[in-house]
This record gives structure tokens, C-alpha cells and sequence, in this order.
């Protein structure tokens, strides 16, 4: 499945198609010419989550505070309730990618299944900052109204590339009891009534109430790499991972 842009509409499809298109000739032409824009590549990136019950991570972050989402207008794979997934970037076409190879022996393995393949041409001359890119999929939390994986992606640049993955992967959350429970009457007592003035009923005391928690961390990425061209690093934590391959494009390819 390919992502479609952000907030499109059927018009400004067919314009980023033209777009695209256009986008694709010129990159071509600069190709057959020798006019490669400096420290060109193609980046890519592969999201998978490891097959693994939750519950027998070691990791026990419920309780980690979790900053709330970054504001970006961009976004690198944005999946919305309907399974429609949005990208703001051009990517690629999925056959070109290097890391194809390596996600396939990997869901193949049957320990992780891929959420996400893509892979887009820019340039990241030096001092580059990019904006972070949104992230959010995995299976849908109904109760929360989002994806259980989200977060974001920056790719900078001083002297080296280097990636910024900060992901979350949530569940979820358990029901908790709050309150004190009525205790049993022992023989010779009768459980007391509090009649009230709008002459509803209430037994003393009240019995605990369930106490909805939407959301429980499961585990998250936090770790900043330095990227070298042409070799593929690896990210993870116990449930989730990131293939990342970055490819410099030369005048001679």
C-alpha cells in the first residue's frame, strides 16, 4: 500500500501525479547530464514490529510519562482510522528500494511483520535540519481514537547524517479499580440505605468503580545514530524496529 499526500483531494491528485511526473523527468534529465544536486541520496526507511506478546516484554514502562506529539506538517507514514495511509514526501516506487530485501527475510522469519516501506531522493547538504516526519501505525486502539505505533522521525545533518527515531508503542490500557468495596454484613446487620432528596436510592458504601486508562506504553525508541552511506542500521527496542539505508546518488549512476 502507497501513502497518499496529506489532505489531498481527487484535483490535487491528478496535480501531484503531473507533479510527480514531472518531478521524476527532471531528476532523469539531471541524471543523463551530470547535474546530481550535491550530497544527494535516497533515503529509506523500514518500520516492523516484532511478533512477540506484549505481556512478555521484561520492560515494564506503564507508568513512563510520555511527551505529548510533536507539531509537524509533515509526515512520513500517517495512517488514519479508514487504514488510508498519507505522506507528505514524493517517495519512490517500493521495487527500487535496497531494504526490500531485508524486510522480506524478515517478516518471512516470522518474527516481525513490516508496517512500512518507503524511501524518497533529497538532498542533505551540511548543517542540514529537517522537520520531524509523523509517524503513526500498527493496529488501530479504539479505545484512544489513535495507532498503537506513533511518533516521529528527523533526519539532520553537520558533518554526518544522522536519524532521530522517537516511537511509541502503545496497548491498550487495563482497567484499574478505584473506591473501597462494601464489605459482607455480618450476621444481625442489615446493609444501611441513604435516601436522597431527588429520592434515588444509594447503598453505603459505594461499591469501587473501574477506572478507564485508555492508553499502556509498551516500550518506545529514543536513540539518535550517525548514518553511514550505503550500510544498513538497525533500531529496535523489544517490540518494535527500524530498517534505515541511505544511498548517495553520483552523476555516474
Amino acid at each position: 500500500m502507497q501513502p497518499t499526500a496529506l489532505f489531498s483531494s481527487t484535483k490535487a491528485a491528478r496535480l501531484l501525479a503531473t507533479f510527480t511526473l514531472a518531478m521524476l523527468a527532471l531528476t532523469a534529465q539531471a541524471q543523463d547530464s551530470g547535474n546530481i544536486p550535491d550530497d544527494y541520496y535516497r533515503a529509506e526507511f523500514v518500520i516492523l514490529e516484532r511478533i512477540v506478546d506484549p505481556s512478555a516484554v521484561e520492560e515494564r514502562m506503564g507508568d513512563r510519562e510520555v511527551e505529548p506529539p510533536v507539531e509537524t506538517d509533515e509526515a512520513l507514514w500517517v495512517v488514519d482510522q479508514s487504514g488510508n495511509a498519507q505522506t507528505s514526501l514524493n517517495l519512490a516506487p517500493r521495487a527500487d528500494l535496497y531494504l526490500n530485501s531485508a524486510a522480506q527475510r524478515l517478516e518471512n522469519s516470522g518474527n516481525y511483520r513490516v508496517l512500512m516501506s518507503a524511501g524518497w531522493y533529497e538532498a542533505f547538504p551540511p548543517d542540514y535540519e529537517g522537520a520531524p516526519l509523523r509517524i503513526e501505525l500498527g493496529d488501530w486502539i479504539d479505545s484512544a481514537g489513535q495507532r498503537e505505533i506513533e511518533g516521529h522521525i528527523t533526519i539532520d545533518r553537520q558533518r554526518y547524517l544522522h536519524v532521530d527515531v522517537h516511537l511509541n508503542h502503545w496497548q491498550q490500557g487495563t482497567s484499574s479499580f478505584t473506591g473501597q468495596s462494601a464489605p459482607a454484613p455480618t450476621d444481625g446487620e442489615e446493609q444501611q440505605e441513604e435516601t436522597k432528596g431527588d429520592g434515588f436510592v444509594s447503598l453505603q458504601p459505594q461499591m469501587a468503580q473501574p477506572a478507564s486508562k485508555p492508553l499502556e506504553l509498551v516500550t518506545w525508541i529514543r536513540e539518535t545514530r550517525r548514518m553511514r552511506s550505503q550500510e544498513v542500521h538497525f533500531l529496535d527496542s523489544p517490540t518494535i524496529g527500524v530498517l534505515v539505508f541511505f544511498r548517495k546518488v553520483e552523476a555516474s549512476d
